[in-house]
Formats: structure tokens, sequence, C-alpha cells
């Protein structure tokens, strides 16, 4: 089956679920019928109970996504495209952003554009020696508008997040690193490896506290420290009423592996 007829492929490996974006012919670029195909792909391991964590990557050698498909960005104007392609685009990665599994981008090759700007929504990023980043839409007349410049400016210091969005440069996987943008670099043949061994590890976790920590970051983030902190402290209480939180506690005092459910 050609990429076009199936532009996402998903896995199941044990308790980790691998989202790939199929379309290696085209870099991996976004469309439309991609982003739809991803975000039902996402809703499949989300209500699947035995997928704990979630890792993303493109197909191919060159790209994690080379960003939008230009041509057809060319072909729209304003309100078509507010209607028809960034409300999609919008929805879909605030849908990654949401999502109470942990996710880890495995960035292979190119994550320009867009594809930049699905790696802001990713929760650990780990990311190929020779892969290049970078937000090129300035070079268009355009700017990101699939949450790059509200993402980016939450993840980076505030100068450095303009220069790359007034610059469209592109920094190597180290810079990238060093910026804060990504957990490490990886050599490409290592990637997948180190990335599946990631998820497996964190897949030991307890899926429910996993979820609610995840919370706990996530609107913490939007809160004023005190009311962040209060938030805080009420679900750790939630934590605490659940069966692996005292099942983590009782394998630790008897010496032995938790064995969490996710009750």
């Amino acid at each position: 089956m050609s990429d076009e007829q199936n532009p996402i492929l998903c896995e199941r490996h044990g308790a980790v679920g691998v989202l790939t974006i199929n379309r290696p012919k085209t870099l991996n670029a976004l469309n439309v019928p991609t982003l739809l195909a991803l975000e039902s792909a996402l809703t499949a391991l989300e209500k699947d109970a035995s997928v704990r964590v979630i890792v993303i990557t493109g197909a191919g050698d060159k790209a994690f996504v080379a960003g939008g498909d230009i041509a057809d960005l060319n072909s729209r104007q304003g309100l078509q495209h507010y209607e028809e392609f960034a409300e999609v685009i919008h929805r879909v990665f605030r849908r990654f952003e949401l999502c109470d599994k942990p996710t880890i981008g495995a960035i292979n090759g190119w994550a320009l554009g867009g594809g930049t700007e699905l790696l802001l929504t990713l929760d650990l990023r780990l990311v190929a020696a020779e892969a290049k980043l970078g937000l090129p839409e300035i070079n268009l007349g355009l700017f990101p508008g699939a949450g790059g410049t509200q993402r980016l400016i939450r993840q980076v210091p505030l100068c450095r997040a303009k220069e790359l969005m007034f610059t469209g440069n592109q920094i190597t996987a180290a810079e990238a690193v060093d910026l804060g943008l990504c957990n490490r670099s990886v050599a490409r043949e290592m990637l997948m490896e180190e990335s599946m061994k990631l998820a497996h590890q964190i897949a030991q976790k307890s899926p429910l506290t996993l979820k609610l920590l995840k919370r706990a970051l996530r609107d913490g983030a939007e809160m004023p420290l005190g009311a962040a902190l209060a938030h805080e402290q009420a679900i750790i209480g939630l934590v605490l009423d659940s069966q692996d939180a005292h099942e983590g506690c009782s394998a630790f005092l008897e010496k032995r592996a938790a064995q969490f459910t996710g009750k």
C-alpha cells in the first residue's frame, strides 16, 4: 500500500505504541488527510489500555516532518486556510499536548516548520545527530501558524525563539539539545532503539500516576505559583488514593519490583 493510501503507520510493541508518519516521498510533509489519519491513530492508542507510552517518528532516513505541504498552502486564501487546515492542525497538535500518556519524539531527520511545531507538543524528544530543526516560514512570507509562535516562547528563552523565527535559520541536533528543545542527540542508527528503551522504561511506571503527573505539570505551567502548588497538593492526594501508590511503597519496603496496574 502506498504512503498516500496509508500516511500513518500504527504499531504496538508491548506497552509502547509507535506512530510513523509515512510520506517519505514528500519528506513526511503534513496535509489534511495525514493529520486526520494521525489523529485517528493517536485516538486508537489513547483508548488502548495496554499502551502506556507513545513514540512518534517519520518514515525514511531524511525527515521527521519537513513541514507543511507548501503547494497545498499556496492554493488557499485566509478564511479557507483557517477553516480547512489551521483548525485541523491546531486540534491535532493540541491532542498530542493534552495526551495523558507520555509521548516521545524520535526525530530521525529534518524537523522543519510543522515538524518543529509537532515536536514542541511532545513530552520527550530524542534527535538523530544528523537532524536539523527550524522554523523557516519567514522565508515564504509566513510565520509559524500551528502553535509554534506560542509554544516555542514558552520552552526556550524569548530572544532565541525570536531569532529562530525572524531568520528562519536551521539548527543542528546538538544546538537543539543545548537550547533545551530536545533531551539528547543519538546516532541515527541507534535512534529507535534508544527511543524504545526509554519508552519501555517509562511504561514500567504507574500509568495512573503518569497521567496525573502530566496533568499537574501541564496545568501548573499555566498557573501562578501559589495556585500551581495548591493544584499539586490536590493531585498528589488523588495519587495516594490509588492502589498503585501503595503497591509502589509496599514493593519498596518488601524489596521487590512493583507491579503497577493503573488502579
